[in-house]
């Protein structure tokens, strides 16, 4: 689980100051105030961590569609209008399982741009409790390695060069010694940590209207969702003391939302092709001839079950195409899931229903503040401000922001002026 993210210097963020994330987490705030970008920092060094080049100090994309994030030029990502240096920075603190090595640990990574544009990595480190390890970049590609607070370095030299952004090369570890192993383990769990973020973005795929079984769950849903029927047909196919569960959790949900009471695999001739069914009032349908709301909601299910132990699962926009009912179960879900399988959700959303039944679920003490976090963002000119909703035991928020979800009370004043003055103009 990610505990806090703090960015420098990236597109609006000037300076977020350090974002404590809980188990649900939820972002809420107008259009383009920057909360895409909280999440995209996130994917940005995923996407760095599992790139297959080991020399690659930022990885930005590429117009292939293989990335979850195409940002193009380094300089897209800075944030415009600051004195120099021009330079940003992404810090971050995990928790891993107990009994894990690296369970607790702190990231920091400051970039600046080569003489032909490219992200580099200016300085490095990561840190446990106990120790510290620091790259920092000097004249001519050098870097200099600095363990816990001491002034002079382990070692100075090329070679020492980050690798991914997240992890030191041999020669460094050469020079570490015993404090080698401390340091890999760091790495290791730093890398596992983002290795299991998953990402699902406001647009998801229309279902396919047959499936092609190919005898095991696919590895992601993708980011579009569209591999969410996949894992429904393994999860129904693949013979295990699962067998079925993800089917079973993602219908119950679909049930509490008045949508569907049950989902079924029915085979399509003997071609080993199969559809999803979705029984809803005493009639079954293909998933592809049901309402919309269904089909993009069913990724949103499918990911909270399928994602593994320990995952982060960032999501954006939920509700599309929900009813206000759906929208609100869905807070239920994100905090039941979250609890009951340790899967972490950062839920971007501009769904009220979905914050209103949030409130609520703290008030029944279902949830706590601790295990839900509300964070609101807004734009001040070019730069973005977060602010953390200060919510209290009973789900009331003491530092409410104006006009946050609109002006529900002006407009019910504005509705009952209106009707006070046609009913003078016809009496």
């Amino acid at each position: 689980m990610i505990d806090q993210l703090h960015l420098r210097r990236i597109k609006a963020w000037h300076d977020s100051g350090p974002v404590q994330l809980a188990p649900v987490t939820m972002l809420l705030g107008s259009n383009s105030s920057g909360k895409s970008t909280l999440l995209q920092s996130l994917l940005l060094l995923r996407q760095t961590a599992l790139a297959p080049d080991r020399s690659v100090h930022l990885n930005l994309g590429t117009d292939e569609g293989r990335d979850a994030v195409h940002i193009g030029r380094f300089a897209t990502l800075l944030a415009q209008g600051l004195p120099a240096p021009q330079h940003c920075s992404i810090a971050l603190q995990w928790q891993r399982p107990e009994g894990e090595r690296g369970a607790r640990g702190r990231y920091a990574c400051t970039w600046g741009a080569t003489a032909q544009g490219a992200p580099v990595v200016q300085t490095l480190e990561l840190a446990s409790v106990a120790r510290s390890f620091r790259l920092v970049r000097r004249a001519h590609g050098a870097y200099a390695l600095y363990v816990d607070g001491a002034t002079r370095p382990r070692g100075v030299g090329p070679e020492l060069a980050p690798e991914r952004a997240i992890a030191l090369p041999p020669q460094a570890l050469a020079l570490l010694g015993a404090d080698a192993q401390h340091l890999q383990d760091l790495s290791l769990a730093l890398y596992r940590t983002l290795e299991s973020l998953i990402h699902l973005g406001p647009l998801r795929r229309l279902p396919a209207r047959e499936l092609a079984w190919s005898g095991a769950a696919p590895g992601e849903l993708g980011p579009d969702g569209q591999h969410a029927g996949a894992a429904l047909l393994a999860s129904a196919l693949v013979r295990s003391p699962q067998q079925g569960s993800v089917l079973r959790s993602v219908a119950h949900w679909l049930e509490r939302m008045g949508m569907a009471e049950q989902l079924s695999v029915q085979p399509v001739g003997r071609t080993g092709r199969y559809e999803l069914r979705v029984h809803h009032d005493g009639v079954a349908a293909n998933l592809r001839d049901v309402g919309v709301g269904v089909a993009q909601v069913l990724p949103v299910l499918a990911v909270a079950y399928s994602a593994a132990p320990g995952s982060t699962v960032l999501v954006e926009e939920p509700e599309l195409h929900l009813h206000p009912l759906a929208q609100a179960v869905l807070a239920e879900m994100f905090a039941e899931v979250s609890q009951q399988r340790q899967v972490q959700f950062v839920v971007e959303t501009h769904s009220e229903h979905l914050f209103r039944r949030m409130q609520t679920l703290i008030a029944r003490r279902q949830v706590s503040t601790a295990q839900c976090r509300m964070l609101f963002v807004e734009r001040r000119g070019a730069q973005a401000v977060l602010t953390p909703l200060d919510v209290d035991a009973f789900g009331a928020v003491r530092n409410w922001p104006p006009r946050f979800f609109g002006d529900a009370m002006g407009e019910a004043r504005e509705q009952a002026r209106a009707r006070l003055q046609r009913l003078r103009e016809e009496a």
